[in-house]
């Protein structure tokens, strides 16, 4: 099995976290896997709204949310378990996370599963 990638958080650069969270898709996995604190079954996070992601787009998402920095992956058996970076992420770029997951929720009414606004952890 390939090693998981994760950049150390020297190396976590804004732009990619933009280009992470520029979908709406991984801007609601990323708030679900940051409130949660971890998440062990991907499979979890497949249900968007009203939408069902498939597994290799599912896929996709997890691996731009790790290599922007965002969260990181664990292999467990069979398992992924994913745990949210924020707090990294805010000392290094600080305000930065929640201005973009609140900015999902001033546009939709409610942040992109369902809370008003994001608080750090």
């Amino acid at each position: 099995m390939r090693p998981l990638l994760h950049p150390a958080i020297e190396d976590v650069r804004p732009e990619a976290i933009l280009h992470a969270l520029a979908d709406p898709s991984r801007a609601a996995i990323f708030a679900t896997i940051m409130r949660a604190g971890c998440i062990e079954a991907c499979s979890a996070l497949a249900a968007v709204g009203d939408r069902v992601i498939p597994k290799s787009s599912l896929s996709n998402h997890f691996k731009v949310l790790r290599e922007a920095g965002l969260i990181r992956s664990e292999r467990h058996g069979v398992e992924v378990r994913n745990v949210s970076r924020w707090a990294e992420v805010e000392a290094r770029f600080p305000g930065l996370l929640p201005g973009i997951i609140n900015a999902y929720a001033a546009c939709v009414g409610s942040d992109p599963q369902g809370a008003d606004t994001v608080a750090p952890p």
